[in-house]
């Protein structure tokens, strides 16, 4: 009886094949969704001038492309991040983007002195950063609001009155170092606008905070403004 010959390379399972099939094919697709969303403007309308004529082609205009505004927060923030964190502690103040605005909140334990409105020497060289940040990004930006807010232990301090004094001394403060007054404007809260509810005393302590609100401008509304200005100007 003849003896089987033993299989030199053991054959690969069935299931192997379908798989590697697989992942060429999404390879492939991934590979097309890149090129389709890489656009070559140029050599776009070359290929349809073929089907459309010269004429198609010569009619075609450039077209400025205004970057996204989350973009501009997101350089404004770094920049103000940078400057703050060579002077403050992590747990001394946040930055975040909301909408249209960059916060940069500043808590009171490192800020204020104790239940007062009076600057921290490390405070003072934080906003000067931010001061620096804000002259020059001044063209970035059309307002600057300076929230106050008071959570105080002490009795026979009036939150409200403490709350603005805090905004007042911040914004004169950014002003001196060369923001512009007119950027500027301060509101008191009091302790009508707690961040954190919890009833912890850190959490407490947190609450008590001046929060600074840049308002970026919406460069599109300019481009827009601009254009119609030269179309006035054309006709």
């Amino acid at each position: 009886m003849a003896r089987k010959k033993k299989e030199e390379c053991p054959s690969v399972p069935a299931w192997i094949i379908s798989f590697s099939d697989l992942m060429s094919l999404l390879l492939t697709f991934f590979i097309l969704l890149y090129s389709m969303s890489v656009l070559d403007i140029k050599k776009l309308m070359k290929f349809l001038w073929y089907f459309q004529g010269e004429e198609a082609f010569v009619a075609t205009k450039t077209v400025t492309v205004i970057p996204p505004i989350s973009l501009l927060q997101k350089d404004i923030a770094l920049e103000i991040k940078n400057r703050i964190k060579r002077i403050l502690p992590m747990h001394a103040y946040q930055i975040e983007a909301i909408e249209n605005y960059i916060v940069v909140r500043l808590f009171n334990d490192v800020i204020f002195k104790p239940d007062s409105a009076e600057l921290t020497e490390k405070s003072k060289k934080a906003l000067r950063g931010v001061a620096n940040a804000l002259k020059a990004l001044d063209k970035a930006y059309s307002e600057v609001l300076i929230n106050g807010h008071a959570y105080v232990v002490t009795k026979g301090i009036d939150p409200w009155k403490l709350s603005i004094k805090r905004a007042v001394v911040v914004a004169q403060y950014l002003i001196e170092h060369g923001v512009n007054p007119e950027k500027i404007a301060v509101t008191g809260y009091g302790n009508t606008k707690p961040v954190y509810t919890w009833n912890h005393p850190l959490l407490k302590r947190r609450n008590d905070r001046v929060e600074i609100f840049i308002k970026l401008k919406d460069f599109r509304e300019d481009l827009m403004k601009d254009e119609k200005v030269k179309g006035g100007k054309k006709d």
